[in-house]
Protein backbone atom coordinates (compact mmCIF):
# COMPACT_ATOMS: atom_id res chain seq x y z
CA UNK A 1 0.00 0.00 0.00
CA UNK A 2 2.56 2.30 0.81
CA UNK A 3 4.34 1.85 -2.69
CA UNK A 4 0.62 2.60 -3.95
CA UNK A 5 1.08 5.63 -2.25
CA UNK A 6 4.45 6.58 -3.87
CA UNK A 7 3.36 5.69 -6.97
CA UNK A 8 0.52 8.04 -6.83
CA UNK A 9 2.41 10.64 -5.20
CA UNK A 10 4.93 11.11 -7.89
CA UNK A 11 2.49 10.56 -10.53
CA UNK A 12 0.28 13.60 -9.32
CA UNK A 13 3.40 15.50 -8.35
CA UNK A 14 4.51 14.97 -12.60
CA UNK A 15 1.29 16.40 -13.96
CA UNK A 16 1.09 19.67 -11.25
CA UNK A 17 4.53 20.20 -12.87
CA UNK A 18 3.59 19.59 -16.45
CA UNK A 19 0.32 21.74 -15.71
CA UNK A 20 2.78 24.68 -14.25
CA UNK A 21 4.86 24.72 -16.29
CA UNK A 22 2.28 24.88 -19.59
CA UNK A 23 0.44 27.66 -17.88
CA UNK A 24 3.65 29.73 -17.41
CA UNK A 25 4.33 29.41 -21.08
CA UNK A 26 0.93 30.47 -21.69
CA UNK A 27 1.46 33.56 -19.34
CA UNK A 28 4.36 35.03 -22.05
CA UNK A 29 3.22 35.57 -25.00
CA UNK A 30 4.01 37.28 -28.16
CA UNK A 31 1.00 38.83 -29.75
CA UNK A 32 -2.43 38.60 -29.08
CA UNK A 33 -5.70 40.39 -29.87
CA UNK A 34 -7.40 43.07 -28.03
CA UNK A 35 -10.54 45.35 -28.45
CA UNK A 36 -10.60 48.64 -28.39
CA UNK A 37 -13.21 48.64 -25.53
CA UNK A 38 -10.07 46.49 -23.24
CA UNK A 39 -7.54 49.58 -24.03
CA UNK A 40 -9.89 52.03 -23.20
CA UNK A 41 -11.39 53.41 -26.28
CA UNK A 42 -14.96 54.63 -27.31
CA UNK A 43 -16.28 55.15 -30.52
CA UNK A 44 -13.87 56.27 -33.26
CA UNK A 45 -14.37 60.10 -34.56
CA UNK A 46 -13.18 62.07 -37.42
CA UNK A 47 -12.03 65.70 -36.55
CA UNK A 48 -11.33 68.72 -39.04
CA UNK A 49 -8.02 70.32 -37.68
CA UNK A 50 -7.49 74.19 -39.62
CA UNK A 51 -3.98 76.54 -39.07
CA UNK A 52 -1.29 77.76 -40.28
CA UNK A 53 2.56 76.84 -40.96
CA UNK A 54 4.80 79.52 -40.86
CA UNK A 55 8.48 78.25 -42.25
CA UNK A 56 10.61 81.10 -41.03
CA UNK A 57 14.10 80.54 -42.70
CA UNK A 58 15.46 84.36 -42.22
CA UNK A 59 15.95 87.09 -39.75
CA UNK A 60 16.62 87.28 -35.81
CA UNK A 61 15.13 83.90 -35.34
CA UNK A 62 14.86 81.35 -38.19
CA UNK A 63 12.30 78.07 -37.48
CA UNK A 64 13.78 75.96 -40.03
CA UNK A 65 17.76 75.52 -40.74
CA UNK A 66 19.58 73.49 -43.02
CA UNK A 67 21.88 71.19 -41.93
CA UNK A 68 23.09 69.24 -45.29
CA UNK A 69 23.64 69.14 -48.43
CA UNK A 70 24.84 67.10 -51.44
CA UNK A 71 27.94 68.45 -53.69
CA UNK A 72 25.78 69.02 -56.32
CA UNK A 73 22.77 71.01 -54.39
CA UNK A 74 24.09 74.65 -55.64
CA UNK A 75 23.70 73.66 -59.19
CA UNK A 76 20.10 72.22 -58.67
CA UNK A 77 16.94 74.05 -59.84
CA UNK A 78 15.08 72.14 -57.55
CA UNK A 79 17.64 72.36 -54.37
CA UNK A 80 18.02 68.19 -54.77
CA UNK A 81 19.82 67.16 -51.58
CA UNK A 82 19.21 69.60 -49.13
CA UNK A 83 17.97 68.74 -46.04
CA UNK A 84 16.53 70.68 -43.20
CA UNK A 85 15.53 70.67 -39.51
CA UNK A 86 12.25 72.28 -38.58
CA UNK A 87 10.91 73.77 -35.24
CA UNK A 88 7.79 75.80 -37.07
CA UNK A 89 5.04 77.67 -35.07
CA UNK A 90 1.05 76.70 -35.81
CA UNK A 91 -1.54 79.14 -35.38
CA UNK A 92 -4.48 80.14 -35.91
CA UNK A 93 -5.06 82.55 -38.36
CA UNK A 94 -1.99 83.46 -40.74
CA UNK A 95 -0.69 86.30 -39.17
CA UNK A 96 2.61 85.43 -37.42
CA UNK A 97 1.33 87.28 -34.13
CA UNK A 98 -1.76 85.10 -34.43
CA UNK A 99 -3.09 82.68 -31.23
CA UNK A 100 0.14 79.63 -31.20
CA UNK A 101 -2.03 76.08 -31.33
CA UNK A 102 1.22 74.13 -31.74
CA UNK A 103 4.62 73.44 -33.46
CA UNK A 104 5.66 71.18 -36.49
CA UNK A 105 8.75 69.96 -35.56
CA UNK A 106 10.95 67.41 -37.95
CA UNK A 107 12.93 67.38 -40.96
CA UNK A 108 12.18 67.52 -45.02
CA UNK A 109 14.77 66.82 -47.53
CA UNK A 110 14.90 67.64 -51.16
CA UNK A 111 14.29 64.49 -53.00
CA UNK A 112 13.08 65.57 -56.69
CA UNK A 113 15.16 66.20 -59.40
CA UNK A 114 12.42 67.57 -61.58
CA UNK A 115 10.35 69.36 -59.18
CA UNK A 116 10.68 71.46 -55.61
CA UNK A 117 9.43 68.33 -53.99
CA UNK A 118 10.14 67.44 -50.06
CA UNK A 119 9.93 64.18 -48.56
CA UNK A 120 8.23 65.91 -44.90
CA UNK A 121 8.47 63.89 -41.62
CA UNK A 122 7.45 65.91 -39.26
CA UNK A 123 4.91 65.71 -35.78
CA UNK A 124 2.33 68.06 -35.12
CA UNK A 125 2.84 68.77 -31.55
CA UNK A 126 -0.50 70.68 -30.29
CA UNK A 127 -0.04 73.29 -27.20
CA UNK A 128 -3.58 74.59 -26.97
CA UNK A 129 -6.78 73.53 -25.81
CA UNK A 130 -8.33 69.86 -25.64
CA UNK A 131 -5.42 68.44 -27.61
CA UNK A 132 -2.92 69.71 -25.91
CA UNK A 133 0.03 67.46 -25.29
CA UNK A 134 -1.53 65.45 -28.23
CA UNK A 135 0.54 65.28 -31.48
CA UNK A 136 -0.18 63.40 -35.03
CA UNK A 137 2.63 62.11 -37.45
CA UNK A 138 3.06 62.88 -41.15
CA UNK A 139 5.30 61.31 -43.67
CA UNK A 140 5.23 62.13 -47.28
CA UNK A 141 5.21 63.82 -50.56
CA UNK A 142 5.26 67.84 -50.40
CA UNK A 143 5.19 68.87 -54.28
CA UNK A 144 5.45 72.33 -52.94
CA UNK A 145 4.74 74.42 -56.11
CA UNK A 146 1.53 72.25 -56.18
CA UNK A 147 -1.99 74.23 -55.83
CA UNK A 148 -3.02 71.17 -52.92
CA UNK A 149 -0.56 68.69 -51.49
CA UNK A 150 -2.06 66.00 -49.44
CA UNK A 151 0.32 64.01 -46.96
CA UNK A 152 -0.65 60.89 -44.98
CA UNK A 153 -1.13 61.01 -41.66
CA UNK A 154 0.38 57.67 -40.60
CA UNK A 155 -0.11 57.90 -36.43
CA UNK A 156 -0.48 60.02 -32.97
CA UNK A 157 -0.28 60.42 -29.06
CA UNK A 158 -2.28 61.81 -26.49
CA UNK A 159 -6.42 62.14 -28.15
CA UNK A 160 -4.56 60.65 -31.25
CA UNK A 161 -3.62 57.51 -30.70
CA UNK A 162 -4.14 55.13 -33.13
CA UNK A 163 -4.87 58.03 -35.56
CA UNK A 164 -5.15 58.12 -39.52
CA UNK A 165 -5.81 60.33 -42.20
CA UNK A 166 -4.32 62.87 -44.52
CA UNK A 167 -3.14 66.78 -44.38
CA UNK A 168 -3.84 69.02 -46.79
CA UNK A 169 -1.21 72.14 -47.29
CA UNK A 170 -1.94 75.27 -49.53
CA UNK A 171 0.75 77.96 -49.20
CA UNK A 172 -0.56 81.08 -48.55
CA UNK A 173 2.18 83.63 -48.92
CA UNK A 174 5.60 82.69 -50.37
CA UNK A 175 8.66 85.14 -50.10
CA UNK A 176 11.02 84.23 -52.82
CA UNK A 177 13.33 86.65 -52.05
CA UNK A 178 14.01 85.45 -48.45
CA UNK A 179 12.23 81.98 -48.60
CA UNK A 180 9.85 82.27 -45.94
CA UNK A 181 6.66 80.62 -46.52
CA UNK A 182 3.00 80.65 -44.87
CA UNK A 183 1.34 77.53 -45.24
CA UNK A 184 -2.36 77.24 -44.58
CA UNK A 185 -3.32 73.00 -43.23
CA UNK A 186 -6.48 71.54 -43.39
CA UNK A 187 -6.10 68.01 -41.62
CA UNK A 188 -8.84 64.96 -41.45
CA UNK A 189 -8.13 62.79 -38.82
CA UNK A 190 -9.97 59.37 -37.97
CA UNK A 191 -8.81 58.93 -33.45
CA UNK A 192 -11.00 57.33 -31.12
Amino acid sequence: MAKLLVLFSIFFSTIAVVVASGSSRESHHFSRNLSPEWMGFKEEKLSHLHFYFHDIITGTKPTTVKVAEAAMTNKSATFFGTVVVMDDPLTVGPEPSSKLVGRAQGIYASTSQEEVGFLMALTFAFRDGKYNGSSLSVLGRNAVFSGVREMPIVGGSGLFRFARGYAQARTHSLNFQKGNAVVEYNVYVFHY
